[in-house]
């Protein structure tokens, strides 16, 4: 079977070990395509260098790149033509421009396809896009990441074949426990990694540690709007001295980062146009054996299940009793090697590429023959 991926994220080299391995399965031929940078000026993403084995990498020209709902591929068409594959995983929501003209462009070749969903609430689209997620709907079988995410589809009228399957597992060898871990002395030492905005909940998080004495360290790796707020936090009042901003890290550089510090967290907030999806650095920090605190906000609960701490989102006081609990280093190490194994026993590239490669397979062999009862492939994971 020769499958093409098509998405921008495999320009993190991280997450391009999840077609190594998809190729290290028996019969699966794997090619990858996407773009050879994501984003312009100050927030453009390169392909990262340093290639994992055992599959062929596509690079495609992208319009309008940087635009997640505009984005697409002219020359998939041309590629299709060429490799002639037996599937199209298009790894887009079906709403995108992306996913509708590749599932059109393999439609006219009659080649089978499926798009990838984290979408967790059930919005409505204006055109073109609703006609673009009712055409994929139509045509196309379905992975969402969640749990929550499957539900929405079928709320909204999806009748395909689905599979709940995490988009991209991680390496637990180099996603592990650093020896001697993170020393903080007799200061806690906070992390958070992802987008400086408000709706990550991070004034939450500034809030609880300064209610704290001592007052914990925060390190906070990513770039966004508070990204300067954060820095005023760190120069004055209960957080001075306390707070680095570390800006964008790459994939290769967030396994160090995570080994730096004790606890990670995650204090996101529920908005009408958005909750949290998923959560990856979740997965990577419990890798790691870094105990995780994640609010109530959309999959991070059903992530992180009893490996970890979750209080209420926007709760300080809450957010602030479980840092202070994981002042005590017998309480972190419990929960860090229980978190380790979560990720071992559902959320590595291994683990993903196995239940892609069956959904794969069933979802082609449905396609020639529809018998009764055709099973949905999924990984056993309460929604990640």
């Amino acid at each position: 079977m020769k499958v093409l991926l098509l998405s921008k994220a495999f320009l993190a080299r991280e997450y391009r070990k999840k077609l190594t391995a998809l190729s290290a399965l028996p019969g699966l031929e794997v090619v990858a395509a996407g773009p050879r940078h994501w984003g312009n000026g100050h927030e453009r993403q390169a392909y990262e260098p340093g290639e994992p084995d055992g599959f062929r990498m596509e690079f495609l020209d992208c319009r309008f790149n940087g635009r997640f709902h505009l984005h697409h591929y002219p020359g998939l068409g041309r590629l299709l033509d060429r490799l002639r594959p037996d599937l199209l995983h298009i790894d887009e929501e079906p709403y995108n421009l992306a996913a509708g003209l590749a599932a059109l462009a393999a439609r006219r070749r009659r080649i089978p396809s499926l798009f990838f969903a984290w979408q967790n609430l059930a919005r409505r689209y204006p055109p073109p896009f609703s006609l673009i997620e009712r055409y994929c709907y139509r045509t196309c079988g379905a992975i969402a990441g969640t749990e929550q995410a499957a539900h929405v589809l079928r709320a909204k009228g999806f009748s395909g074949p689905l599979a709940t399957i995490p988009q991209f597992g991680i390496d637990p060898e180099n996603f592990s426990p650093a020896p001697g871990g993170a020393t903080g002395g007799r200061d806690l030492v906070v992390g958070y990694a992802g987008r400086l905005v408000p709706e990550k909940g991070l004034g939450t998080l500034l809030r609880a540690a300064a209610t704290l004495d001592p007052a914990p360290r925060l390190r906070f790796a990513g770039t966004g709007p508070l990204a300067a707020e954060l820095r005023r936090a760190g120069a004055a009042g209960p957080l001075a001295g306390r707070i680095e901003v570390l800006g964008h890290l790459d994939s290769g550089q967030m396994p160090g980062f995570l080994n730096s510090i004790q606890v990670l967290v995650l204090p996101s907030l529920d908005r009408a146009n958005w909750m949290e999806q998923f959560g990856r650095v979740l997965v990577e920090a419990m890798a790691c054996e870094r105990v995780v605190v994640g609010s109530d906000s959309g999959a991070i609960p059903l992530v992180v299940g009893d490996a970890g701490l979750i209080v209420p989102p926007a709760d300080a006081a809450a957010l602030a009793q479980a840092l202070e609990r994981l002042r005590a280093a017998g309480l972190r190490g419990r929960l860090g090697r229980a978190g380790r194994q979560r990720v071992l026993d559902n959320f590595t590239h291994a683990r993903v590429a196995e239940a892609s490669a069956a959904f794969y397979a069933g979802f082609l062999a449905r396609r020639t023959s529809t018998p009764v009862g055709f099973p949905r492939p999924k990984v056993d994971n309460r929604g990640r």
